[in-house]
């Protein structure tokens, strides 16, 4: 793998390759098996001490007030394009420990794997998920009564996507060597060649 940025992933898993955040969904339901499967690969995510703090507040289209609830606390940007996936949410973590109480910061580090899990099995299923930002966790706590004790997230859209339509557009990251440094701070890793 060149260390240098590219447009496509290169060198790793399919799921990794395929994966991508849509803006336009397929007004399809998608099987309770498959969500089930999706929100079961986050419950398995590695977490500190096992401690496991991710929740995810959901609703699908069968649950229309749920579903509009949820819609609502969106920026209307991400409301016109989230309101065609079959499901809507967003994420928490658990801000302390269980077993002692003390200040948990790892717990976002968890919430992001177990979120990585939840699209990665996503394109497993034949689906796609587009996390967002914009949406107003003030509000989503208030009206989906989150203790204090949990940190919100991101909000997230989850549905099948039409592939002959939809396509990525120009995809790029930084460069290895920008991210993965050896012993020295900003030193590209030596296995980077």
């Amino acid at each position: 793998m060149s260390p240098t940025s590219n447009s496509e992933p290169s060198g790793v898993h399919e799921l990794i390759a395929k994966r991508w955040s849509p803006r336009e969904f397929l007004a399809k339901p998608v099987e309770p098996a498959k969500l089930l499967s999706v929100f079961e690969a986050a419950r398995w995510a590695s977490t500190c001490f096992n401690e496991q703090p991710s929740r995810y507040v959901t609703a699908t289209k069968d649950d229309a007030a749920g579903f509009q609830r949820i819609l609502g606390l969106l920026v209307e940007q991400n409301q016109t394009w989230a309101r065609g996936a079959f499901l809507l949410g967003f994420s928490a973590s658990k801000r302390t420990f269980t077993h002692n109480g003390a200040p948990n910061r790892f717990a976002p580090h968890d919430l992001g794997s177990a979120s990585a899990n939840l699209a990665l099995e996503a394109v497993a299923q034949g689906l796609h998920t587009h996390f967002m930002g914009g949406f107003d966790a003030v509000r989503a706590r208030a009206e989906f009564g989150i203790p204090d004790d949990f940190e919100i997230g991101a909000a997230f859209a989850v549905g099948y996507i039409d592939e002959a339509a939809v396509k990525p557009g120009a995809r790029s990251r930084k460069s290895l060597s920008e991210t993965t440094f050896g012993t020295d701070w900003g030193k590209a890793a030596g296995f980077m060649g």
